[in-house]
């Protein structure tokens, strides 16, 4: 049985395609939205333990965007940017003040907070870190859940060459299904 060479030119034609769409899918997957498993609570009310989530590469660093880095160690953290390279920072009863100017910060669980005398501690900059204000191409982050999270405050600033990206969306588990706020 011969198979003509219109049937041939198809299957061949079908054969690109999928090949073409499964490294289109291995490109994404390994360069542009990578997935990864939150280890901690440091980061709660907006992530959880256990949560899986896929982070991106492309886009630019804002204020509040939540961040993978790896520090000295080679562990991956999961962290909120506060402060940009030039930013002064301090907290004073709860308050952060950047540059100077009160911020407000909703995406801080105020259940967290209940019953808690103190949930971000008063600290400056130079206190921390001998500096008044973030160095070039670093940046100042914390955990969202401010007495559980090991951050800026003891390891100091994350250099913008150990940030491998920024969060973009929680896949599962599907409660928790959505793209992550800042």
């Amino acid at each position: 049985m011969k198979v003509d060479k219109k049937m041939q030119d198809g299957i061949w034609d079908w054969v690109k395609a999928i090949i073409l769409a499964l490294l289109l899918v291995l490109i994404i997957r390994f360069y542009v939205f990578i997935p990864l498993k939150v280890e901690g609570d440091s980061m709660s009310p907006t992530l959880a333990q256990g949560n899986y989530l896929l982070y991106e590469t492309f886009s630019d660093i804002d204020r509040f965007d939540i961040i993978i880095f790896s520090n000295e160690d080679g562990q991956t953290l999961i962290k909120r940017v506060i402060g940009l390279p030039g930013d002064s920072i301090s907290y004073s009863e709860d308050q952060l003040y950047l540059n100077g100017e009160v911020i407000e910060e909703p995406f801080l669980g105020t259940e967290q907070q209940q019953g808690m005398d103190v949930f971000t501690s008063d600290f400056d900059l130079f206190s921390l870190t001998g500096v008044e204000i973030v160095p070039e191409d670093s940046y100042f982050v914390l955990g969202d859940n401010r007495v559980r999270s090991r951050d800026s405050r003891i390891f100091g600033f994350v250099p913008q060459a150990d940030i491998a990206g920024k969060a973009a969306m929680v896949y599962f588990p599907f409660e928790d299904f959505g793209f992550v706020e800042n």
